[in-house]
């Protein structure tokens, strides 16, 4: 498909992909608009155009939930549309060109979703080794483990769109050769490089939903970094889990890739052994070939690449982790988030997380001749880009980031 639309070849907005946002011009009210290149196409002001027959309280909404609601058929029938005017000449789009689309440069980003619920899995095999061996060496993995998809509930309130400063959060930590804690910010400030999957359909209380189905409750997939303060989480963590050191802060990137657009990179999920038991089993190709790149980015402004690794991985796929999360009749609402957990690869440089990157913060991380890291400093910009390519085709998310700022 080529589009009469001059965009660059390496786009992570291919015509391929039109994923879905929140935007806002100036002073005008947020509403929903589709990424192609440079420019957001603007789909309230093609329904002002007669255009698109949809209600007038769809696109004119600060999150995109009640666009989602409307269903699959209705969402893909517009991204299919806009596909066969992007590529046809003479088209509504080229003759109403000025009033529907806006130059990337001159709009502003939001939050794609009201996030009602969110869901953290810890669904990577070498990610939970890695951290499994600073704590247990010898037997890294928990027994369950490789039994179901492990995850916790987190805080929705403290999700925020890509680019909103991260205030280094404080807490409760035990200093080294300490049994009593101090109050302090935290010194062990981490990212975890996650994809997060929208719900987009509701579930009934009491209902499961297999494996076969679960890809119908998922809207689309963003990327997603779980800031963690590792100092906070290591003495709070026992006996009931994660909470105020990851609760602070979470950043969500501000386009929302269908499923649709990844059909071409989906993969084999790695090889589960012992075989998961029957509610857990799935058909098909259910992981996504999704390259997930991190960059540090330190206050004299001078950029480095501390990470590279893929979805592909993840030992937990999709389909399963809603299974598990819905097999004793949790319900799903339009708008939950269902987080992978950090995304690590088989080598070191395909950690996501510093927690992994430095063991523990024993090996800090050489930038340059003068500067490293152990963990996030403030001023520290740390940003995650994640694209799909293959024979010729570019799915991409742009990117999610966030700079550290010092804690109140």
């Amino acid at each position: 498909m080529n589009p009469w639309l001059d965009i660059a070849t390496d786009t992570d907005f291919s015509i391929h992909n039109l994923p879905f946002g929140i935007f806002s011009t100036g002073k005008d009210a947020p509403r929903v608009g589709v990424r192609i290149g440079d420019y957001v196409i603007d789909l309230e002001q093609m329904r002002r155009l007669g255009l698109l027959e949809i209600p007038r309280h769809v696109f004119n909404q600060p999150y995109l939930n009640t666009f989602i609601g409307l269903g699959k058929k209705k969402t893909g029938a517009i991204r299919l549309l806009l596909q066969e005017w992007l590529i046809k000449p003479e088209s509504p789009l080229q003759k109403h060109f000025n009033q529907i689309f806006h130059p990337v440069a001159s709009i502003k980003m939001h939050l794609p979703v009201r996030v009602g619920d969110y869901t953290d899995f810890y669904s990577s095999l070498e990610h939970a080794t890695n951290v499994g061996k600073l704590f247990r060496p010898a037997d890294p993995l928990v027994a369950n483990w490789k039994h179901l998809p492990i995850a916790y509930h987190g805080r929705a309130s403290s999700i925020v769109v890509s680019g909103t400063p991260i205030v280094r959060p404080k807490g409760q930590i035990i200093p080294a050769n300490s049994r009593l804690p101090i109050f302090s910010p935290t010194q062990e400030l981490d990212f975890e490089v996650e994809i997060g999957a929208i719900v987009g359909r509701n579930s009934d209380i009491g209902e499961s939903i297999s494996t076969a189905k679960a890809e119908n409750y998922v809207f689309g997939l963003v990327l997603f970094n779980d800031w963690s303060a590792r100092d906070i989480q290591r003495w709070e963590y026992q006996p009931l889990g994660p909470f105020l050191g990851k609760n602070f802060a979470s950043s969500m990137s501000p386009w929302v890739v269908t499923l649709e657009a990844l059909e071409a990179f989906r993969v084999s999920t790695p090889l589960q052994d012992p075989q998961p038991l029957e509610y857990l089993q799935f058909d098909g190709k259910r992981n996504f070939d999704i390259e997930l790149e991190v960059a540090l980015q330190t206050p004299n402004q001078n950029t480095y690449p501390i990470s590279s690794t893929n979805y592909r991985y993840m030992y937990w796929n999709l389909a399963q982790q809603i299974a598990h999360h819905t097999i004793n009749g949790c319900n799903l609402k339009v708008g939950d988030l269902l987080a992978s957990g950090t995304i690590s690869g088989p080598t070191h440089n395909s950690c996501g997380s510093m927690l992994e990157l430095t063991f523990g913060g024993t090996q800090p991380i050489k930038l340059d001749f003068n500067q490293n890291r152990t963990f996030l400093e403030d001023g520290d910009l740390l940003t995650i880009k994640g694209f799909s390519q293959k024979n010729g085709l570019r799915v991409g998310f742009g990117e999610v980031s966030g700079k550290i700022l010092a804690a109140n």
